[in-house]
């Protein structure tokens, strides 16, 4: 049974909101709940002292060696707190300071499995942070290419791309500013059809929005930006089996503040507690409540594009125009958007004049080869778990005002 999400008792949890200003740039800087940042201020607190030395009752009792300080337990936390948030267990749990780190440290760690004549599958609708390290491993880098009319990611193109030879393949599962999702599952049968190619799927962008299974992703590694999702900045590799380990040379990914790490617990069960309910295992709860979200923000999603999109003046990239006709409808809560003869920060200015908090899109190769530079640029808007109908009304009035 799915939970009723309570949209008003979720904005409770985030103190932040408290100063009035409507934030719509969860894809830049999302909020942090109140159970986060006090659980982090512990952290630091607690991360250097010393575990209490307990009388050892029983065969089976836990012993630690005498001076062991509280941070082991909170990177062993932060671990099963990934493994709860993807479907995984917490052996399979790599953590970093940050995604970058992570995949320059696997495209070193890659190099058994790169022999000769091996290929590399990349894809130009990823930003460097994904692509960059995988595309000087020493192997052929193939590239899929983005439709520039939707924004979206083809699967029929992978069937050409891959081949025996293929031995890795990484792509995300969403574009962070534009809001198109990935055919990720028939992406990855593709490839497992037809190679033994190792795939990885980044999954930062849909994590906010959308329940993460592992098993039904299919994926091999899954790299989740826990910021992304309002924790502390730092990140983790999930792989399919530990067995994979023992085929990487060793991933140095360098050190992890404790601090950090012992946050990464009350950020899962911040998003368990949002429409979760008390019974039943945190994964359990997890699922109840990105169960709820879900629905909340596919509602959600519908009257941002629709609201937004009945502005004649203004141009949703991947949506707007005969070249988009095609487009899915399975987007995320995110958009980028243009308004004919308005310059992006013109319409940025307008909106935080009006207490909406957006970001003015960054300049790269997909949204340049989409046209925003020629339109003066664009604004990206994204909700977030707090975001209300109200909101959406208030920036598609502003907007019009522009319009």
């Amino acid at each position: 049974m799915t939970e009723q999400y309570d949209v008003a008792s979720v904005r409770g949890l985030y103190t932040g909101l408290s100063d009035g200003w409507t934030y719509l740039n969860a894809h830049a800087a999302p909020q942090i709940a109140e159970r986060v940042a006090s659980g982090v201020a512990r952290s630091f607190r607690m991360s250097a002292t010393v575990k209490p030395l307990e009388d050892a009752v029983g065969a089976h009792s836990a012993h630690h060696d005498p001076g062991e300080l509280h941070a082991a337990d909170m990177y062993d936390s932060a671990r099963r707190a990934v493994a709860d948030l993807t479907g995984a267990t917490a052996q399979r749990v790599i953590l970093g300071p940050s995604l970058p780190v992570l995949y320059q440290s696997l495209g070193v760690a890659l190099r058994p499995l790169l022999r000769r004549q091996s290929s590399v599958v990349l894809s130009r609708f990823d930003s460097p942070e994904l692509t960059r390290p995988f595309a000087h491993v020493g192997a052929d880098t193939r590239w899929s290419q983005p439709d520039l009319g939707t924004g979206e990611l083809p699967a029929f193109q992978y069937a050409d791309l891959v081949d025996g030879s293929t031995r890795f393949v990484a792509f995300s599962a969403a574009h962070e500013l534009l809001g198109t999702v990935t055919p990720a599952s028939e992406i990855i049968d593709t490839v497992h059809e037809r190679s033994r190619a190792w795939v990885l799927v980044d999954v930062s962008s849909i994590a906010p929005y959308r329940l993460l299974d592992f098993d039904a992703i299919g994926a091999d590694i899954l790299g989740v930006d826990v910021g992304a999702l309002g924790g502390p900045q730092m990140a983790a590799l999930v792989f399919r089996d530990t067995a994979m380990f023992r085929r990487l040379d060793e991933l140095v990914v360098g050190p992890v503040s404790a601090g950090l790490a012992g946050g990464v617990g009350p950020l899962v069960d911040h998003v368990a507690e949002l429409a979760g309910g008390e019974r039943g295992s945190r994964r359990v709860r997890l699922t109840r409540s990105m169960q709820a979200l879900s629905g909340y923000m596919e509602d959600l999603t519908g009257d941002l594009y629709s609201l937004l999109g009945t502005l004649p003046a203004v141009h949703i990239l991947g949506v707007t125009g005969e070249a988009a006709a095609d487009a899915s409808d399975d987007r995320l809560p995110r958009l980028t958007f243009a308004v004919r003869d308005v310059p992006a920060d013109v319409i940025h200015r307008r909106l935080f004049d009006n207490g909406l908090v957006t970001t003015i899109a960054p300049h790269t190769p997909l949204l340049t080869e989409m046209g925003v530079e020629e339109v003066g640029g664009a604004v990206t808007v994204s909700l977030s778990p707090f975001s209300t109908y109200h909101d959406v009304e208030h920036l598609t009035r502003v907007v019009a005002s522009l319009a």
